[in-house]
């Protein structure tokens, strides 16, 4: 009697703690913990930051090398508009990666695990999110380290270190919205590859890499409403100018927007989907 007392006393406990509501300060915590769950998945496996750390390598070389004498006269002279512009075309395609793997979890069950332990339900959607900012990083580290490499020296190395703060601000606010098509796509190669279809215009369709007097009206009316380019002239006015524009202000209002309106929806997809 008194061992069926026991179990059934542990049974009720062990219910209470998965209906508990946590805390804030307990979702936190537990998210920084699953964060660092991320970080070792990255150490046991280092390929996987491979495209933070090739992409910007590849990206600034090439560029540089095709776009430099027609636009510039030279690489010397093309690297203050290219590095900002590859840094943020490089942390804005790593945002991808959260929505890949966030749909690779669900599919292996990583997530159903979680849901039966007592922990806030969301945290291991804040904790991947978190995690992920260790490649933002990475990548703005390399694009930086090959432009100076290469010869490129920002007029003000304090505006350029504000400039990645807010590409990496921005790349996580995006990576909400990849969170949510990672929980929403059937399947990990369908998340990347509506991904790509917006990221692709969305990069390429700006001032990132060549200027927008040149091209056809339409496309330089699109150009010069994309965030891309608000963001691209943002970072160039702090790394080249030492300047805060308004470009700064709209980039920072913009992803912050983004942000407040598509976390709360990916949140709610992905308790329903876990």
């Amino acid at each position: 009697m008194t061992a069926a007392t026991a179990q059934s006393r542990a049974q009720r406990r062990q219910r209470d703690n998965l209906t508990r509501r946590p805390s804030v300060a307990s979702t936190a915590a537990t998210s920084l913990t699953l964060a660092a769950r991320g970080l070792l998945k990255i150490r046991h496996n280092p390929f996987r930051l491979f495209d933070v750390v090739a992409l910007p390598i590849v990206s600034t070389a090439m560029f540089a090398g095709i776009f430099g004498g027609a636009i510039a006269g030279s690489v010397s002279n093309y690297l203050p508009n290219l590095v900002p512009g590859v840094l943020v075309q490089v942390a804005v395609t790593a945002a991808v990666n959260t929505g890949v793997q966030l749909c690779e979890d669900v599919d292996q069950g990583v997530f159903d695990r979680f849901r039966s332990m007592p922990i806030a339900r969301i945290a291991p959607l804040i904790g991947a999110l978190t995690a992920d900012v260790v490649r933002y990083i990475v990548a703005a580290a390399m694009v930086v380290l090959v432009g100076t490499l290469m010869g490129y020296t920002p007029h003000s190395w304090p505006g350029l270190l504000l400039g990645c703060l807010l590409v990496i601000y921005t790349a996580f606010a995006l990576s909400w919205v990849f969170a949510f098509l990672g929980v929403r796509m059937p399947s990990a190669p369908a998340v990347q590859g509506a991904s790509m279809f917006v990221l692709m215009p969305m990069t390429f369709i700006s001032n990132a890499l060549v200027p927008t007097t040149n091209m056809p009206s339409w496309i330089k009316w699109l150009a010069d409403i994309n965030p891309v380019s608000h963001l691209v002239t943002a970072v160039r006015q702090l790394a080249n100018q030492g300047s805060v524009g308004m470009d700064i202000i709209w980039s920072l209002v913009g992803a912050t927007l983004i942000m407040l309106v598509m976390a709360p929806i990916a949140v709610r997809a992905y308790i329903r989907k876990a």
